[in-house]
Order: structure tokens, then sequence, then C-alpha cells
């Protein structure tokens, strides 16, 4: 079957994104959900289900495959917006359905908590609340200008957490981030892991070079009973704050 293009900018093409959002306005209404707090998510998704209108009549999801049987199209895993799977399982469970159009309120609140926590991390804009710090400290991964937001966080006494070196003791001579609260090194990981006496229950940042280790250090301890472990991405070449050196 060969490409069909459709003019993004014709009056028919208008004209049915305009019922769609109308359309997805009375979905989001009939169950109690909201939009996703990114509105190019929305957009997106609105547009894929008008173009399918326009295609094949039908408000196929637009994330997933349409196909051909016994000569009719018809959605992969029957997706028809709202789809029964996003209605019985994901928006339920997850908060939002598989391509993020509709959330429950409590997802789409995190959301907008999330995306102003990242705004903040990234320009420095104003400081992090203490709700934001709690959350980024929630991450697998933080990024090098998150991590200095939350060591200002941390210094205010907004938050406590512990910042673990995971390289070795040359390294960490060379120079290490300050506020560093051990160092743990990979080649004696287990006795040093011990001797730095780090509690299950608190809050963990490990840190390396380039994030490589410290990202599987981060697997150990979790997989050892450490209940919250975040892996400073990028490592401290990455790092924007004060080294010791």
């Amino acid at each position: 079957m060969s490409m069909i293009k459709i003019d993004m900018n014709s009056p028919e093409f208008k004209d049915r994104m305009e019922k769609t959002v109308k359309f997805t306005d009375k979905v989001i209404n009939q169950f109690g959900w909201e939009y996703n707090p990114q509105a190019e998510v929305n957009e997106g998704v609105q547009m894929g289900l008008a173009r399918n209108k326009m295609m094949y009549n039908k408000l196929f999801c637009p994330c997933f495959m349409v196909e051909e049987v016994d000569g009719k199209p018809q959605s992969v895993e029957n997706r028809t917006c709202p789809c029964t799977p996003a209605i019985e399982k994901e928006i339920p469970e997850i908060g939002s359905c598989h391509c993020g159009i509709f959330c429950t309120p409590e997802f789409a609140a995190a959301k907008r908590l999330e995306l102003g926590m990242e705004e903040v991390a990234h320009t420095h804009s104003r400081g992090l609340t203490t709700q934001e710090a709690e959350m980024l400290l929630k991450k697998a991964d933080i990024d090098p200008e998150e991590l200095v937001s939350l060591m200002e966080a941390r210094e205010l006494g907004m938050v406590n957490f512990k910042l673990v070196d995971v390289r070795e003791h040359m390294e960490w001579e060379m120079g290490h981030m300050k506020g560093a609260d051990a160092l743990v090194p990979t080649s004696t990981f287990w006795p040093s892991l011990e001797e730095a006496q780090l509690k299950k229950d608190e809050k963990i940042i490990v840190y390396c070079h380039v994030g490589s280790r410290s990202a599987h250090v981060r697997n150990i301890l979790t997989d050892s009973g450490f209940e919250c472990v975040a892996n400073a991405a990028g490592g401290i070449v990455s790092y924007r704050g004060e080294i010791i050196k």
C-alpha cells in the first residue's frame, strides 16, 4: 500500500482537527480525566486521530499500526479511541493511556510538578521546593544540573541524602565532589560499604567518573535492599558544582 499524504493546511484537515478536539474534550468530561500537561503530546495525538479519521473513517489510536483484515482496516489490539485497554487497565493502573493524552487528575498533577521541577533544575530560575527536591531524589538517574540543585537544597537543610563516590582512592585524591559523604570503591566494595555504615532506608546518590560504574552500584544496592538510590548520570566529569582537589 502506497503512502497516503494528508495536507495539514487543507480546510478538510483543519475542520477534522476541530471536530477531533471537541471529541477529546467530550471524552475528558465523560470519564473525569485530564489532558496531559504537555500540550504538544495532546496536539500530536489529536492530529493522529484526525488523520486516521480521514484515512479510515475511524478514530484509530495513532500510536498503534493499522492493518487490513478481510479487506477492511483494523487497528492492532482494536485500539479505537477511547480504547478499552486505556479505560480498563492503563489509566486505572498507570495514570495515563498509552498515547499519554488522557490522564487521571493525580497523574496530571504529578506531571505538572515534575515539569516545573525539571525547569527549575535546568535553568536555575529559582530554588527547588522541598517537594520538588524529594521527587528528584526518587529518580533512577539524576543529571548534572539536577545534582547541583539537590546539593544546594541539602545545604539549605531542605532535604537529606548521602552522596557516595564509588571510584578508587587515587581518583578521589585527584578530585571529588564537594559534599561527598563516603568513598566506596568498587574494587573493595563490600568492606568499604560496611565501613561507610549507610542505612538502607536513607536516600543515597552514587557517582563515579562518567556514570557507568555508579549505575552498576545503584543496581547492586537496590538489589541488596537499599530503598532509594539514584545514579549521578554523567559522573564527576559532567558535574557543574564544586570539586575538591
